[in-house]
């Protein structure tokens, strides 16, 4: 066991992979998502396709747990339900597109939507119609395969609350809600489906740690009146990890 610990201590990138997870943590307990946007367009550059979504599975295990019963009280635990569902069904493809993926492009897929994603929500854009139970369902089934195809579970569903009237608190909760159930469902599958590579494992809850500390930061800075900085925060963030995935920074 301590081998296999000093093992992944020796990851070379480490440092990057550390301050990403702190920083996705507090931009997690604060916003209610965003972390995968930054630790996987950095995790994408030092780690293969699989192994990165593994590293953010697993790193963001503990996370977000102590923030998850306010979550409860304050979001629409029904609408988490519909988006399950159909991350149920959509997961599996995702996954079989990742184990297919080639790493260089699999940098490019990543920080390509994220780029998408901040320049859609940076319009302002806003859903006027009502969030339906086919729409939900469907949304979630675009989440889950974008899980298991990039790693970055949250472009449709933030697309469908942040462009909705909804407040700041009750999205910052289903987000939460949404994204832990997400990587507690993904983690058995990869192992039942023989994806798991334990080293990458152990490296991501060794760094879940940090990870679960600025999780509680950043959920004791959160505002509900302050939308303004909470979308700024978010915007600013997702940029600048896109810009530092990108595969050009490799050699």
């Amino acid at each position: 066991m301590l081998e296999a610990v000093q093992s992944a201590l020796a990851t070379q990138g480490l440092i990057w992979l550390i301050v990403a997870v702190c920083i996705a943590g507090m931009v997690r307990g604060f916003a209610g998502f965003g972390s995968a946007m930054i630790i996987m367009p950095v995790a994408s550059s030092i780690l293969p396709p699989v192994q990165a979504v593994i590293f953010l599975i697993c790193a963001e295990l503990l996370g977000p747990l102590p923030n998850a019963p306010a979550a409860w009280r304050e979001g629409k635990p029904r609408d988490v339900v519909l988006l399950m569902i159909g991350a149920v069904l959509g997961l599996p493809v995702g996954l079989w597109c990742l184990s297919r993926m080639d790493p260089v492009n699999f940098g490019w897929v990543v920080s390509a939507v994220v780029f998408v994603l901040l320049l859609l929500i940076m319009t302002g854009w806003r859903f006027q119609g009502s969030l339906t139970r086919g729409l939900t369902i469907g949304t979630g089934s675009l989440g889950g395969f974008m899980t298991g195809f990039a790693g970055i579970p949250g472009p449709p569903v933030i697309m469908l609350y942040m462009a909705s009237k909804l407040p700041i608190a009750q999205i910052r909760a289903n987000f939460l809600l949404y994204l832990l159930a997400l990587d507690l469902m993904l983690f058995p599958l990869l192992w039942v489906s023989g994806m798991m590579v334990w080293p990458a494992a152990l490296l991501g809850l060794i760094v879940g740690v940090p990870n679960l500390i600025a999780n509680m930061i950043g959920a004791r800075l959160f505002d509900p009146q302050a939308e303004r900085l909470f979308r700024t925060v978010a915007y600013i963030v997702i940029a600048c990890s896109a810009i530092l995935g990108l595969p050009l920074w490799k050699g």
